[in-house]
């Protein structure tokens, strides 16, 4: 491809692919060091959250099951990214691999309602809403906000704390306006500036939550099944 006129406007998108060979090698190079540096930086981050976090997950971790084993539910929320990732957290609760099936919802998979509440109050709503209607005492709501500062994922976090339900957050930086609410029992900060960082973290930190709630699920049974 390095000898053929490229079509007009490529050569300016994509200029490897017209250069000579030991252009691509550069590109290839610069591509394995930037792979490599970042694997590096997320190995780093994930076991600083460990050291800080460790036992406040373990803590939060017990605390979701004793209200799955009361016949609490998980709402999960987020924007954009953040709501991709709640949807992934609903799913790895509701069908796991293996465990324990819980219920488990996540509150931006129903269009209609999110539209309507955008539409007809207000886009800061949309979560704290959905709450009001379906959540209770004993259930548990669950927040991504990579900045800490989205104002419906807070509105819902105030919410679910009036329900008295348990309530947890996962955010980045220094956590933002999430980490001054006195309603939050449990916030999961990201040390990081990267946005990606923080993703690739909470996915992390979620899916370690599931693991530690269905140990902790087993423990109660056991200790029901021997009382």
């Amino acid at each position: 491809m390095a000898g053929s006129d490229p079509p007009e406007g490529m050569r300016e998108l994509y200029p490897f692919l017209y250069s000579g060979e030991s252009e691509i090698e550069a590109v290839l190079a610069e591509v394995g060091r930037s792979t490599a540096e970042k694997a590096k930086e997320i190995v780093a981050l994930r076991r600083e959250v460990a050291e800080r976090s460790g036992a406040l997950l373990a803590e939060c971790g017990e605390a979701m099951a004793k209200r799955f084993a009361m016949g609490g539910r998980l709402f999960t929320f987020g924007n954009g990214g953040s709501s991709t990732d709640a949807q992934e957290v609903a799913e790895a609760f509701s069908y796991p691999p293996h465990g324990r099936p819980l219920p488990a919802l996540c509150l931006t998979n129903d269009v209609a309602v999110l539209t309507a509440l955008s539409n007809d109050v207000s886009f800061e709503v949309v979560f704290a809403r959905q709450l009001a209607a379906l959540g209770g005492t004993g259930d548990i709501a669950l927040g991504l906000s990579t900045s800490g500062g989205s104002p419906n994922v807070v509105r819902a976090i105030e919410e679910a704390g009036r329900r008295g339900m348990l309530t947890i957050a996962l955010a980045g930086y220094q956590g933002g306006e999430l980490a001054e609410l006195p309603t939050l029992d449990y916030l999961f900060a990201i040390p990081s500036s990267s946005v990606h960082r923080i993703q690739e973290a909470q996915a992390t930190v979620y899916h370690v939550l599931w693991e530690l709630t269905q140990d902790a699920l087993g423990e109660l049974s056991a200790q029901e099944a021997t009382a």
